[in-house]
C-alpha cells in the first residue's frame, strides 16, 4: 500500500473519530437539558436493546406512565402529572438513551470495517477498543445514576451524576486526542525545550477538569438555586453562613450546597487567573498565537455563562450554553497541548 492511501486511510478514521466526538458532544448537551427540565428519571427500566424504540400505542403509554407512579419522584414531586405531562418528560430522557445507543453503532460499526481492511496502524488497535469499552462502561454509568433517584429520594447522587459527566468527557477527551495523533500520525514531539510551557499546560487542564467537576457537583445537588442573586458575594459576606456545617470539615466541600457552590466560584476563578497566564506564556513564546487568543476568550465567555446563569436562577438556555461552554474549552486545552508537544 502506498504512502498516499495510507495517509488518506488514516485521514478517514481521524475524521470518524472527530464524529463521534461531536456525537458525544451532542449527548452530554441533551444530557444538560435531560436534567434542567427535570426528565432523568422518567424512564424506571433499563433495556438496553428494547428500550430504543419509545411506546406506540396507549396501552404501552399507560404501562410505563404506571412504572413511574410507583417511583419516588412521582409521589414526592411529580403526583399531579397525567399521561399528557409524563409525555414531555419521557421524551428527553428517551431521546438521550437513544443517542447513547446510536453512538455505540457509530463507533462500532466504522471501527469493525478499519480493522477487516485493516487500515488501524500499530499500536492503535488496542487504543481503539478500549474508547469502545468505556463507551459501554458510560451506559451502564448512566443506569447506575438513574438508579439512586429510584429509591428513596427523587434525585440522582451527585457524586454519580459527576461521575457519568467525567467518564463522557474522559471519552471525548480520549478520542479527540486519538483523532489528532491520527491526522499528523508519524509526527514527533518538537518541544523538547519547552517543557515548561507544556508542564503549564498540563496544569490548566487540570484546573479546568476540577472546575467541571465541581460544577458537576453543584448541578447535581441542585446548589445553583441559593446565593443566586450577587456575585461575587454570596448574599451580605463573602463567605456563606453555613460554610463549615457539616463535620467533618472536608465534607462541606462535596455536601453542603452553599460550600460546593463557594467552591465552584472560586475554582472557577482561579482557572480562569491559570488559563490566562498559560495564554500570556505562549504568546510570549511565539507558539500559535491565534489558539492561545481563542482559549483566553473562550474562557472569559465560559465564566460569564457562569455567572448568568447563577444569577439567572439556573435558566435551561444558559445552563446548558454553560455546559456545552465546558465541552469547547476542553476541546481548546487539549488542542492546545497537543500543538505545542507535536509538529502539525
Amino acid at each position: 500500500m502506498n504512502s498516499n492511501n495510507i495517509e488518506k486511510h488514516l485521514k478517514i478514521i481521524s475524521n470518524w473519530l472527530f464524529f463521534c466526538c461531536f456525537s458525544v458532544f451532542c449527548m452530554i448537551i441533551v444530557g444538560a437539558i435531560t436534567r434542567l427540565s427535570g426528565s432523568g428519571l422518567s424512564i424506571v427500566e433499563w433495556e438496553p436493546l428494547m428500550g430504543a424504540i419509545p411506546p406506540l400505542n396507549e396501552e404501552e403509554w399507560q404501562r410505563v406512565f404506571e412504572m413511574y407512579k410507583s417511583s419516588p419522584e412521582y409521589q414526592k414531586k411529580n403526583f399531579w402529572m397525567e399521561i399528557s405531562d409524563f409525555k414531555s418528560i419521557f421524551f428527553w430522557e428517551w431521546f438521550h438513551r437513544l443517542l447513547g445507543r446510536l453512538i455505540g453503532v457509530f463507533y462500532a460499526l466504522p471501527f469493525i470495517f478499519f480493522l477487516i481492511k485493516g487500515w488501524v496502524p500499530k499500536g492503535f488497535k488496542i487504543k481503539l477498543f478500549a474508547a469502545f469499552l468505556m463507551g459501554g462502561a458510560q451506559g451502564f454509568m448512566g443506569w447506575y445514576m438513574v438508579k439512586s433517584g429510584l429509591v428513596d429520594m427523587p434525585a440522582v447522587s451527585h457524586y454519580r451524576l459527576a461521575a457519568h459527566l467525567s467518564l463522557a468527557l474522559l471519552i471525548y477527551g480520549y478520542m479527540l486526542w486519538l483523532g489528532l495523533r491520527l491526522r499528523n500520525f508519524g509526527s514527533e514531539i518538537t518541544d523538547k525545550d519547552n517543557r515548561k510551557l507544556q508542564i503549564h499546560g498540563l496544569v490548566t487542564l487540570a484546573a479546568i477538569i476540577v472546575t467541571i467537576l465541581w460544577g458537576a457537583f453543584t448541578a447535581g445537588l441542585d446548589a445553583g438555586l441559593i446565593y443566586n442573586e450577587t456575585f461575587p458575594k454570596m448574599g451580605a459576606t463573602w463567605f456563606p453562613e453555613e460554610l463549615w456545617f457539616h463535620k467533618p470539615l472536608w465534607l462541606n466541600f462535596f455536601e453542603n450546597h452553599a460550600s460546593v457552590q463557594f467552591t465552584h466560584r472560586w475554582v472557577a476563578i482561579i482557572t480562569l487567573l491559570i488559563t490566562l497566564s498559560f495564554c500570556a506564556h505562549g504568546i510570549m513564546k511565539q507558539r500559535n498565537g491565534l489558539y492561545f487568543s481563542i482559549l483566553a476568550a473562550v474562557i472569559f465567555i465560559q465564566v460569564g455563562l457562569g455567572i448568568a446563569t447563577l444569577l439567572s436562577g439556573v435558566s435551561l438556555p444558559l445552563a446548558v450554553m454553560h455546559q456545552g461552554g465546558a465541552v469547547i474549552l476542553l476541546t481548546l486545552i487539549i488542542s492546545v497541548i497537543y500543538k505545542i508537544r507535536y509538529s502539525t
